[in-house]
């Protein structure tokens, strides 16, 4: 092993990669060496004391004005028995299990980005980079460990959220002094693949209007719960898990308006929906169908267990009503879609959509906005009554809810996919 003693800079290293020199002796720090790699590209740093050498880092990761400065800390800590790592972990696992952990326990993060996130961690991240050391993160190793087999199985859209998810634990380490550099910070999704991430079109377009609402007429009839469940949705243009997790607190008959908390939002910021005449016919004359069949409990979509309906279990209700052809996210881009169509304006419509919205955006706003959602909900409610919405608000006496002979009228209504056996009736 050829070394060489040197003043350790960062010019000096890079002018020795060119050198027979396998490592460098520090002529000014008494115990710092620097060990290349049979590539020469990348090094590693040592504190050798009493013969024995003491990992550090890596280099470039760690320059030398970086090793240096932590030298002394570097020291007492040999001296009292702790290690001499300037990184708490040393493969990209230890990093992603402690962000697994860290993104668990954030109460801030809705559950399902929480189990969206430990799902690729697990799944994808741990499996392929769990025993790559942190100091050989670099864009030749993640595309041969990481992106290009993930391309090859998975859409482009979750293999960017993949990427997207590493560089965040990465970024978020380095911000609370975990590992002394962020090997990912010139790191770019686009350095892997140009391929565009898509916004993919809504299933449902406006002239299946009056198809849909027939549809939704014969379910809320005999199935309420699930018949609800897509028509508050179509009617509001809100998200499935703001939905289905409503409270008949939430619910403000009085005042015409609905109230949706901050942790049941994307945004993480609380939601207010004005309720037309014809949302508010529907709401209570659906409270009387769950009093008849005995369902006095605070959830308007409850599950059989008496919690509100489960991500899962309310998914389910839309594969059978969507049939594989729309999904529950369909319903909230007809909304929105319609709403331009009929000219609502789009400010007042992004906000009823709950898109997150810059402070200044909502301080201006803010003095008339519920007028203004009033009159847009209004007249989206009269377009949908004009394609069959009046047909179901209208609805009275025992035909709301009734189950009598309904697998008979449901399949002559062209519902097939509805069966005895849907999710979160009561």
């Amino acid at each position: 092993m050829t070394t060489a003693a040197v003043k350790i800079t960062d010019a000096e290293i890079k002018r020795q990669t060119y050198s027979d020199a396998l490592v460098l002796r520090d002529t000014d720090n008494r115990g710092l060496y620097l060990r290349f790699t049979k590539a020469r590209d990348r090094a590693s740093w040592y504190l050798v004391t009493k013969g024995k050498w003491n990992l550090i880092g890596g280099y470039p990761d760690l320059n030398t004005k970086q090793v240096v400065a932590a030298l002394p800390a570097i020291r007492l800590r040999l001296e009292a028995g702790e290690g001499t790592s300037l990184s708490k972990w040393a493969t990209v696992g230890e990093l992603l299990s402690w962000y697994a952990e860290r993104m668990a326990r954030d109460r801030n993060l809705s559950s399902k980005r929480k189990k969206t996130g430990a799902s690729a961690i697990k799944c994808h991240l741990i499996p392929r980079l769990a025993e790559l050391p942190l100091t050989s993160v670099d864009k030749a190793a993640l595309d041969s460990q990481l992106m290009w087999p993930l391309q090859e199985a998975l859409s482009i859209d979750y293999v960017r959220l993949v990427f997207q998810l590493l560089a965040l634990s990465f970024r978020q380490a380095f911000k609370l002094g975990l590992i002394a550099s962020n090997p990912m910070a010139g790191i770019k999704f686009s350095d892997f693949s140009k391929a565009k991430v898509g916004i993919k079109p809504s299933r449902l377009r406006g002239v299946q209007l009056p198809e849909l609402l027939d549809q939704l007429l014969t379910v809320v009839m005999f199935y309420p719960t699930s018949g609800m469940l897509a028509l508050m949705m179509l009617c509001h243009g809100t998200r499935i898990g703001e939905t289905r997790q409503a409270r008949w607190s939430h619910i403000s008959i009085a005042e015409r308006e609905w109230f949706i908390p901050a942790e049941n939002t994307k945004t993480g910021v609380e939601h207010h929906l004005p309720l037309t005449d014809q949302v508010r016919k529907l709401l209570i004359r659906y409270r009387e169908v769950q009093q008849a069949r005995g369902y006095e409990g605070q959830f308007l979509f409850p599950s059989r267990t008496g919690t509100a309906l489960s991500e899962g279990q309310a998914s389910a209700v839309f594969a059978k009503l969507g049939g594989g052809e729309w999904t529950s996210h369909d319903l909230r881009k007809v909304a929105r879609t319609g709403w331009a169509d009929i000219g609502i304006d789009h400010l007042i419509g992004e906000l009823l959509i709950n898109h997150a919205m810059g402070h200044n955006v909502k301080v201006y706003i803010q003095s008339d906005v519920m007028a203004r959602k009033r009159e847009a909900l209004e007249k989206w409610h009269a377009h949908l009554d004009q394609r069959g919405f009046a047909l179901i608000h209208q609805l009275t006496g025992v035909r709301f809810g009734d189950s009598g002979n309904h697998l008979e009228a449901t399949e002559d209504k062209g519902c097939k996919a509805i069966q005895e056996t849907t999710i979160g009736e009561v």
